[in-house]
C-alpha cells in the first residue's frame, strides 16, 4: 500500500496512479461478482433442497470454475507486485507429478560464452534441472495405403499383387487407431460423438455423429468375444467380488433419460496372494443391465461356483436361496 511520501508530486503521473487504481478496483469488482455466484451455486449444491441440487459432473464443473478464478486471481495479483519485493510466504501450489515412463525430451541451455572474464575457459561443474509437461496435440493424419500391381512381360499368367489389409470397417475410412481413440474418447472420457465429430470438423474432417456411432457399433461387435472371454476367465477364479452402480441412459421414445445399472464382476488375489489365496492376475469385466433385481446378478454369475463377496444388498440373497436352479 503507498504511502503519502511514496506518491509523486507531477499531476500527470498522479493522473496515471488513480486511473490505474481504478481500473484494478473494476477487476477486482469483478472477480467478486463471479465468486459470490460461485459461491452461491455450491451453497446451492450442498444445502439446497434435494430436487434443486445439481448433479456431481456440474458441482464439478462448478468448482474448475471456481478453482480456474482464484488462480487467475493470484496471477493477477502477482504481476501487479512483480516490482515490489514480497516479504510474506510463498502460496503453496500442489505442482503434481510428472509419471518415469513419460518420454524426456532434454534441453541444453548454455550460457553465451564459455570463456571467463580472465580469458580462462569456463568448465561445467554441475548444473539444474528442471522439468514440464510438455503436450503434442492430437493430429490427424491419412494413412495411403499403395499395392502395386505386377507381370510378366514374357507370359500371360496373369497378375501378381498383395492381398488388401483386413479392416475393422470394411471399405470405412478409419484406422484401428482411430476406432480405439474414439471409444475411449467416449466411454472413459466421457465426450459425446457429436463433440468429437466437431473436433474433426475443425480439422476440415467432415464426418458425421452417426457415422461415428456405426464405427462403435461395429467395434463392439468385433470387441464381444475379448468381453466373453474376460468373463469366462473371470468365472474360473475362486472368489469374486461384485457391485452395482447407477447409470443413466436414454429411454427412447420418450425424450428422457431411465435408470439402468453397470454390474462390476471383480478379482483381486494380491492382498491373499502371501496366504495361498491365489496368484491370478486382477480383473474387472462390467455387465449393462436395465435393473437391480438379484436376478440380474444370478444371470451373470451363471456357472460361478466360487466365492462371492457383496455388499448387504438384499438382491443377492436370491444367490443363496436353496431352491435357487444352477451352480
Amino acid at each position: 500500500m503507498l504511502n503519502a511520501a511514496d506518491l509523486p508530486n507531477d499531476i500527470a503521473e498522479l493522473k496515471a496512479l488513480l486511473i490505474a487504481a481504478t481500473a484494478l478496483g473494476a477487476r477486482k469488482d469483478e472477480r467478486i461478482e463471479r465468486l459470490e455466484k460461485l459461491v452461491a451455486a455450491f451453497k446451492q449444491a450442498a444445502f439446497g433442497r434435494k430436487s434443486e441440487k445439481v448433479n456431481p459432473e456440474q458441482f464439478d464443473l462448478a468448482l474448475e470454475d471456481l478453482e480456474t478464478a482464484i488462480a487467475q486471481i493470484h496471477a493477477e495479483d502477482e504481476a501487479d507486485t512483480a516490482s515490489i519485493k514480497r516479504t510474506s510466504k510463498t502460496r503453496s501450489v500442489n505442482r503434481g507429478s510428472l509419471p518415469k515412463h513419460l518420454p524426456r525430451i532434454d534441453e541444453v541451455i548454455e550460457p553465451e560464452s564459455l570463456i571467463c572474464t580472465c580469458g580462462g575457459c569456463l568448465h561445467c561443474i554441475g548444473e539444474d534441472v528442471s522439468e514440464r509437461l510438455d503436450v503434442i496435440p492430437a493430429q490427424f493424419r491419412v494413412i495411403v495405403t499403395h499395392r502395386p500391381k505386377y507381370a510378366c512381360r514374357a507370359c500371360t499368367d496373369g497378375v501378381t499383387q498383395a492381398p488388401a489389409p483386413a479392416r475393422l470397417i470394411p471399405s470405412g475410412l478409419p484406422t484401428e487407431a482411430t476406432v480405439a481413440h474414439i471409444l475411449v474418447s467416449k466411454y472413459a472420457d466421457h465426450l459425446p460423438l457429436y463433440r468429437q465429430a466437431q473436433i474433426m470438423a475443425r480439422q476440415g474432417i467432415d464426418i458425421d455423429r452417426s457415422t461415428l456411432a456405426d464405427w462403435v457399433g461395429r467395434a463392439a461387435y468385433e470387441l464381444r468375444p475379448v468381453f466373453d472371454a474376460l468373463i469366462a476367465d473371470l468365472k474360473r477364479s475362486n472368489k469374486l467380488f461384485m457391485d452395482e452402480t447407477r447409470a443413466p441412459v436414454l429411454d427412447p421414445g420418450s425424450g428422457k433419460t431411465k435408470t439402468g445399472y453397470f454390474w462390476a464382476l471383480a478379482r483381486d488375489d494380491r492382498p491373499w496372494a502371501t496366504y495361498g489365496g491365489g496368484n491370478a492376475p486382477p480383473g474387472v469385466a462390467f455387465t449393462y443391465a436395465p435393473g437391480r433385481a438379484g436376478q440380474y446378478a444370478e444371470q451373470i454369475l451363471q456357472g460361478f461356483t466360487g466365492i462371492l463377496q457383496v455388499d448387504g444388498y438384499a438382491g443377492y440373497n436370491r444367490l443363496i436361496a436353496p431352491e435357487r436352479v444352477g451352480p
